[in-house]
């Protein structure tokens, strides 16, 4: 299969599936390296594609018709990530992304695309299992994050639930 085709498999792929897809099995099945895959989620991402790199792999967001982005400004430990999480998805927040900005490098964003309980748990397993830094440690605990939601009353519990536990930094 030449590069175009692969290409358009990928996305086709990508398109079709809710869920990530691991780079290193798409390279499995294409039979090419993961590096290759790399280099053809670039060129489609340069073509225009809305592809996201998540811990879970590669997405294509679906337009999520009707619901409510806030960004929150939050600190905390290391610690206290798991509890952050879970209080956000406890309430049907999304966590789509987290935010750092770095003195020397800007605006450092990571997708997390975390959901649910079993996302959080997914998320700090790996965390655990690859002995990862988590991008707070940049900044002091210092972070932000994207959160969705179906309505502005789970935004607000949301917030509330963070203020209560003093992670949202306020005045």
């Amino acid at each position: 299969m030449d590069s175009k085709k692969r290409r358009i498999y990928i996305k086709e792929i990508l398109e079709k599936n809710d869920k990530p897809q691991k780079g290193h099995i798409l390279a499995e099945k294409l039979g090419v390296t993961r590096q290759i895959i790399v280099k053809d989620i670039a060129i489609l991402r340069a073509e225009g594609k809305d592809i996201i790199a998540t811990p879970d792999g590669y997405l294509i967001p679906k337009a999520e018709k009707n619901l409510v982005k806030a960004v929150i400004a939050v600190s905390h430990e290391t610690n206290e990530i798991e509890d952050e999480l879970k209080t956000i998805v406890k309430f049907g927040g999304k966590v789509q992304d987290v935010i750092v900005e770095h003195p020397l490098y800007g605006e450092i964003k990571s997708m997390l695309m975390i959901k649910n309980l079993y996302d959080v748990e997914n998320f700090i397993n790996k965390i655990k299992q690859y002995k990862a830094e988590p991008l707070l440690i940049l900044t002091g605990g210092v972070h932000l994050h994207t959160i969705v939601a179906e309505n502005d009353d789970i935004i607000k519990n949301i917030k509330r639930e963070l203020k209560e536990k003093k992670y949202i930094i306020s005045d």
